[in-house]
């Protein structure tokens, strides 16, 4: 499985409808333009009519005449949020993506208690990457929404991208959680974090995948590096979800692997009622139609 290859069944499945909050800004545009060529899914468009359209005039022409697209008036960014989120609540629509609007203010919308799509379940970002010279996609997670989760935090940060790397394809993948070291250390947190969520896996409290670790970046994802240092397990050299120990980590590794591996990502945030595509606005539409297609295939 690869990136073309996700976009390719998520072109197969049932037709999706995508309520974009803000949807003002040229890479969104390009990136439903790509996606509605591709018959992929519907789009409800929320935010400002007149700068959507001229974005669209300028950006994909084609679009003022889809029938697979419908322009919301929302006065400011903020409204914009509320009634995209509001239309997947309701059932309007099924994935909320992220137009040109602050995380803060997109998720204060998902947060709501009256409309919003919250589950009394942690939100975690999931990242797929296919990275240059790499046999599969490789997940990452939490590069952008917990700045430093606890044991019980990364439980379900795991449960989470299990549910998105599973609804893609992957059997039983194998969850590495990352630290310094491959070994226990008492006075590092994340090796102690590893090892006790290794035990909750192995006693069925953290299910539908391996969990193995504490490992250090290179044992997880080359077996030469784990065979060479006489680490034997399920995950070392196998690792389909590396699970990063604080935001810092998972911020520093996502963007290394963007701009340092010319990777490719597609991303979104799991644990909500429905799968969010919460991509930086200085992502390109390469990246939001990639993250698309991980959220329609999310839907299952």
């Amino acid at each position: 499985m690869n990136l073309h290859s996700l976009i390719e069944k998520a072109t197969q499945m049932n037709k999706a409808a995508i309520a974009v909050a803000a949807a003002e800004d040229k890479e969104v545009i390009e990136a439903v333009a790509a996606a509605a060529e591709k018959n992929m899914a519907k789009f409800l468009l929320f935010g400002n009519q007149d700068k959507i359209k001229a974005v669209i005039k300028e950006t994909a022409p084609q679009l003022a005449e889809d029938a697979q697209v419908s322009i919301i008036q929302a006065e400011t960014a903020s409204k914009a949020c509320e009634l995209a989120v509001r239309s997947v609540h309701n059932g309007e629509a099924d994935v909320l993506m992220k137009g040109n609007v602050p995380t803060a203010v997109i998720l204060k919308a998902v947060l709501n208690k009256e409309y919003g799509l919250r589950t009394g379940n942690v939100l975690s970002h999931v990242a797929a990457f296919e990275v240059p010279g790499y046999d599969r996609l490789i997940f990452v997670t939490d590069a952008a929404m917990n700045i430093a989760p606890d044991l019980n935090q990364k439980a379900q940060i795991i449960q989470n991208s299990v549910s998105i790397a599973s609804s893609i394809g992957v059997d039983m993948p194998k969850v590495a959680p990352l630290a310094a070291v491959e070994v226990i250390n008492p006075v590092m947190e994340a090796t102690l974090d590893a090892a006790a969520l290794t035990q909750m896996n192995a006693r069925g409290q953290i299910k539908n995948c391996i969990v193995d670790g504490p490992l250090a970046l290179d044992n997880a994802v080359s077996i030469e590096a784990a065979e060479h240092k006489g680490i034997h397990s399920h995950a070392a050299g196998q690792a389909d979800i590396l699970l990063v120990p604080n935001i810092e980590t998972g911020n520093v590794l996502y963007k290394s692997l963007i701009y340092f591996a010319n990777a490719k990502v597609g991303a979104v945030i799991a644990g909500a009622k429905a799968p969010i595509v919460l991509t930086s606005r200085s992502d390109s539409a390469e990246s939001k139609l990639n993250s698309l297609a991980l959220a329609i295939c999310s839907l299952g």
